[in-house]
């Protein structure tokens, strides 16, 4: 969301610092999908997107970038988690369309909700007619598969591009980690990250987690990060 949108006054949502294209580690297969999303937030591309992946994939890190990026631009963007949908009103989306991008997390939530299928269906018809917007929806599954009960709205969803996350191996996720660790000017030796793949749950979400949470230790207690050092701030 751009300071100039007048919607964010009423939604208490606001983009991560550090959750950009220059912290994104791609897995082999998502580059398109990268500079496909990069087109869209620079005007390149009005093409409707549709991602789909499971939970902490990357998929929010992914639409929180593209509006970081247009709002780089200079561009006004809109990002809506349509996880809250039930404490907001379908009344958000009203207007979206004269902005340059707007980002639609969790679409798969609103599947078997009258109202808000209606509503997210009259948003890609204004879209489409108006022509200037670019509309990026994420969901778990892919659209045919969300349970929606509007087929015109699946439709919709075709429209464009789509693209399916392709998960990261494990040696992409060591070159995460060690990217992130760089950006927040740490060393992660080979042998700690690896102990922490090992011995943590998997999804990159949880594994920066547990980085910012050892990045503030190794900060109080002027330590490297090493193993054992890990092991007492983890009590692992």
């Amino acid at each position: 969301m751009t300071k100039s949108s007048p919607l964010q006054l009423s939604l208490p949502v606001y983009l991560p610092d550090d959750e950009t294209f220059n912290s994104y580690y791609p897995a082999s297969g998502n580059d398109e999908l990268v500079q496909s999303l990069q087109a869209c937030a620079e005007g390149l591309s009005t093409q409707a997107i549709y991602l789909w992946g499971p939970e902490k994939s990357g998929r929010t890190h992914l639409l929180h970038a593209a509006c970081a990026h247009a709002n780089e631009a200079q561009r006004r963007s809109f990002y809506l988690p349509l996880g809250i949908h039930a404490s907001i009103s379908t009344a958000l989306l009203d207007g979206l369309e004269e902005l340059d991008l707007v980002c639609i997390d969790d679409i798969h939530t609103i599947a078997g909700h009258p109202l808000w299928e209606e509503a997210v269906f009259d948003l890609y018809n204004r879209v489409h007619e108006k022509g200037q917007c670019s509309l990026v929806v994420s969901a778990c599954v892919a659209a045919k598969d969300a349970g929606f009960i509007l087929p015109d709205l699946v439709s919709r969803m075709h429209w464009g591009l789509a693209y399916q996350l392709q998960p990261m191996a494990d040696d992409e996720k060591l070159l995460a980690l060690q990217r992130r660790a760089a950006m927040r000017g740490l060393q992660l030796p080979e042998d700690v990250g690896r102990f922490l793949l090992n011995r943590l749950a998997r999804d990159l979400r949880t594994l920066f987690e547990v980085l910012d949470r050892l990045d503030k230790a190794s900060l109080v207690h002027q330590r490297k990060l090493t193993i054992p050092f890990i092991k007492e701030v983890l009590r692992l």
